[in-house]
């Protein structure tokens, strides 16, 4: 064990380059990192909101406005669908999660079904379908959502609108967001380094929701701001106030978007250039062409944009939308469309802001803290065990901490300010193996055995409990890293790359230099024994 292995000197030498390498940018300033040459690493630690500053902000995923939503375009589709096939209705009665259709004629019920059944879908991957089709009595026909596709619909919410959020901030250019779920319904965002939470805010809670919808130019605006609104189509607005009743159908909706960039119109003016998939596309060309010479809205939000008249069929896949646009707002809204539409509203519950002083005082107390235990530990070692045995393994430990950085800089995770407390907690695991492997060679040498075999069997004894112990700390730390959140996952990261590296730079780096010692001083006695027995 504590012979001079060409390997073993190999694998301490390359892990102490690789490591400085890796962890050189974290002492280097933006600009210089940036001047590094192009074969050279660049990423720095990635600093956690309590650190560096930032916001927080803690969502409600509202479950039930989208549950409303989905049954709306639920009672649509069935009046639609009857009436394009000839199928006459006295009302349609809006039901928990469904609704019922009474038919003007009852003979017709099963043709009804027939055509309600198209509406049910094929099965999802668990080989179940969303909607279900019901005879209600001899007139009545129920389409409704399943009751576990209601039950779902929360979990699948939330789901989506964590993906959602995800991809808003990463294209506002903020590194390493924090977006966890809290509970059922909630979710909890650390934007580290946005210093403007109101701009996020306004990012992360617009619904984004695009549709492209007829303009009813059979019923009168006048009549359906006075409150007579016909049932299949409903009144908004645009950004001037200016009223438009629209068909309640939706053609096209922001769900086949493809893509969206920031364009200009045949003025110059910003506008935003989109494109459709292949369904997208297909729809879009024969609702235009069905609708030649009529205008359609395009929507978002419930706000009507523009509502252009369709004057030829567009079947390219592609099109734009004109408004009063600014820059900012093109590129905002293009970021939007491109990061998808929230599945439901989100409600802020809690916001906190972390400014840059605050995150800067956490650095400073956190350096400061993880310095002194440092020398705590030191002074601890080379009192115990002497300069040479006490200095081996404050080498290892300077190793150890440049490969903790080194790897959280090569992953890029984000370091916290309970992360320096798993990093100061490293420091302490790391020297307790030396402490074991000297302890042992304490009690082989004062047995009366030489000096190379108590110092082989130091190694070796030990090698046992050293692998137990930090067994179980990796074990500790996966619990933490699994059902944990946040700071406290950050702790659980920082704690199992600590577990690694310690025990490579604490034993590994121990067999190599005192390996060397002992090859090139050949002592009588072992030193740590004549420590203890002056003792």
């Amino acid at each position: 064990m504590v012979q001079l292995s060409r390997w073993k000197v190999i694998l301490v030498v390359l892990a102490f380059v690789f490591g400085t390498l890796l962890a050189l940018p974290n002492m280097l300033s933006p600009a210089q990192r940036e001047a590094l040459p192009g074969f050279m690493p660049k990423n720095a630690l990635n600093l956690g909101l309590d650190l560096q500053g930032g916001s927080y902000l803690l969502l409600e995923v509202d479950v039930e406005a989208m549950r409303t939503k989905r049954v709306d375009n639920l009672i649509e589709d069935v009046r639609v669908s009857l009436r394009e096939a000839g199928i006459a209705t006295n009302q349609v009665i809006r039901e928990n999660g469904g609704a019922v259709a009474v038919l003007s004629d009852p003979s017709r019920q099963d043709a009804a079904v027939t055509e309600l059944q198209q509406l049910v879908g094929a099965p999802n991957s668990s080989g179940q379908v969303e909607r279900q089709v019901q005879r209600v009595g001899n007139d009545r026909v129920r389409l409704a959502f399943t009751d576990a596709t209601l039950n779902s619909m929360g979990a699948t919410a939330v789901d989506q609108s964590i993906e959602v959020v995800r991809r808003r901030i990463d294209s506002l250019g903020t590194r390493e967001p924090s977006i966890t779920r809290q509970g059922a319904e909630r979710i909890v965002v650390q934007a580290p380094g946005e210093s403007d939470p109101a701009a996020l805010e306004r990012v992360i809670g617009q619904t984004a929701q695009l549709t492209f919808q007829m303009v009813d130019t059979e019923n009168s605006v006048q009549d359906a701001v006075a409150g007579r609104v016909p049932p299949d189509a409903q009144l908004l607005q645009d950004e001037l106030g200016t009223p438009y009743l629209v068909k309640r159908r939706v053609l096209v909706s922001g769900e086949n978007l493809t893509r969206a960039n920031v364009g200009s119109d045949q003025s110059g003016r910003p506008a935003i250039d989109f494109r459709f998939d292949g369904n997208g596309a297909r729809r879009f060309g024969e609702a235009t062409a069905a609708n030649i010479g009529r205008p359609f809205a395009i929507i978002l939000d419930g706000k009507v944009i523009s509502a252009p008249t369709i004057n030829s069929a567009i079947t390219g896949g592609s099109g734009q939308i004109t408004g009063s646009f600014s820059i900012q707002q093109a590129s905002e809204l293009v970021n939007l469309l491109n990061g998808g539409a929230l599945p439901a509203p989100l409600t802020v519950e809690e916001r906190r802001t972390v400014t840059a002083e605050l995150g800067a005082d956490a650095v400073q107390a956190g350096a400061l803290s993880t310095l002194i235990g440092f020398i705590i530990i030191v002074l601890f070692m080379i009192l115990a065990y002497g300069f040479l045995f006490g200095g081996v393994s404050v080498i290892g430990l300077v190793l150890n901490g440049i490969l903790i950085v080194a790897a959280m800089s090569l992953t890029q995770a984000t370091l916290t300010l309970p992360g320096i407390a798993g990093l100061i907690l490293t420091f302490a695991v790391a020297v307790d193996a030396n402490v074991l492997i000297y302890e042992r060679m304490r009690d082989e040498a004062r047995a009366g055995r030489s000096v190379i075999a108590s110092m082989d069997a130091g190694f070796n004894k030990a090698m046992g409990t050293i692998v137990d112990a930090n067994l179980t700390t990796l074990v500790a730390a996966g619990i933490m890293f699994v059902f944990g959140a946040g700071p406290v996952r950050g702790f659980a990261w920082t704690l199992t790359i600590g577990v690694f590296t310690s025990v490579f730079s604490s034993v590994l780096v121990a067999q190599v230099l005192l390996a060397y010692w002992l090859k090139t001083a050949k002592p009588k006695k072992l030193p740590i024994a004549d420590a203890e027995t002056a003792k």
